[in-house]
């Protein structure tokens, strides 16, 4: 079998029950569309495909440190036999496309780029809607609270916490995702998606208000 698929295997046994919205339906989903935007953007396809694949097991949520996470995946990559280039690539990749309040350092790879759009699309439009009630609901997280501001300027470890309301965080970043797009490609599937957020938000007003 060759490295994808065991890969595959592997993430998807990690994760299947995962219960915060980085399941193994969200990596699934990222490393399709990593695909279809390295394809559009001529980045190479196997960094990306493993690159998405593997993102999400050496994060902090899912291990006791990022540097045991960041083991962890150096380990399988060494199990699979993969040319010393391409893991350091690939661990470049999965160390710098996270968020951390959107402080985050500047790319230098388009397979970065490509893969850290694929994985920032997964968290906007109507898959974006539904993970972040799920991420919310899973830390008992409030919906809504008109008195709770949404917070500017957040630290890495303020970030971390995510102990405010699910609607703050499209204002604390899902709203801003869309211009933070590094492709072309990203850019144009992004406006759909963020568009779609802002007529979710303007009906949630509406409701909550008794508008409607």
């Amino acid at each position: 079998m060759d490295p994808i698929n065991l890969t595959r295997d592997f993430v998807k046994k990690e994760l299947e029950n995962e219960g915060t919205g980085h399941d193994w339906w969200h990596i699934e989903r990222v490393t399709n569309l990593a695909n279809r935007i390295a394809d559009e953007e001529n980045a190479d396809p196997f960094i990306c495909t493993m690159s998405a694949l593997l993102h999400d097991l050496a994060d902090e949520k899912l291990n006791e440190s990022e540097e045991a996470g960041l083991k962890r995946v150096k380990n399988w990559l060494d199990d699979l036999k993969i040319p010393q280039l391409q893991q350091e690539h690939i661990l470049y990749i999965i160390k710098t496309i996270s968020y951390k309040g959107g402080q985050g350092p500047k790319l230098t790879s388009l397979e970065a780029k490509v893969v850290q759009d694929a994985d920032r699309l997964d968290a906007i439009g109507a898959i974006g809607i539904a993970r972040c009630f799920t991420y919310a609901g899973s830390k008992g997280n409030l919906i809504h609270h008109p008195d709770v501001e949404p917070r500017e300027g957040m630290t890495k470890e303020e970030y971390s916490k995510r102990d405010g309301t699910a609607i703050n965080h499209f204002y604390e970043k899902l709203l801003k995702l869309k211009d933070l797009m590094n492709t072309r490609t990203g850019y144009n599937i992004a406006k759909e998606r963020h568009n779609m957020m802002k007529q979710f938000l303007a009906e949630f007003f509406d409701e909550w208000s008794g508008k409607k």
